[in-house]
């Protein structure tokens, strides 16, 4: 009989703070040690810039910085790994996206969330760990 270890969950957020997110790179996990993602040798990586993350997935410098550079392809391109929702988180409050840029998710048949980015980050824990395929797009406290 052959036993495998089944890894649950995957990237998880561990701090967020004002002008900054700590992810968690678990020691499994292919993104650990990986040169271009800045890691302590515990897998934490900061992030001072808006980025995007999953539980396989993570994405540094995503484009739109601050809420006004959003524009609804910024969301769209999220569409490209196939999450059951997309977590937006808009910075220190919430803010909602223009109606054509909801729609365009919607259509694609994929929940959109927007909430306020220490919201968003603690919801991604959450929904990672009930094993959901949720991407979050988090602009900066």
């Amino acid at each position: 009989m052959k036993f495998s270890l089944e890894q649950v969950g995957g990237l998880t957020i561990r701090a967020y703070d004002t002008g900054q997110v700590t992810v968690v790179i678990p020691p499994w996990h292919p993104l650990r040690g990986v040169v271009n993602i800045e890691q302590d040798d515990e897998g934490n990586a900061e992030f001072n810039d808006s980025f995007i993350i999953s539980r396989e997935h993570l994405t540094a410098d995503w484009v739109p910085q601050t809420y006004d550079e959003l524009q609804p392809e910024h969301l769209t391109t999220l569409l490209a790994y196939e999450p059951e929702l997309i977590l937006l988180g808009t910075g220190a409050q919430l803010r909602f996206p223009n109606g054509e840029t909801m729609a365009r998710i919607q259509e694609a048949g994929v929940g959109l969330e927007v909430m306020d980015t220490a919201a968003a980050c603690r919801t991604f824990n959450i929904l990672v760990a009930e094993g959901r395929n949720v991407v979050a797009a988090l602009m900066m406290i």
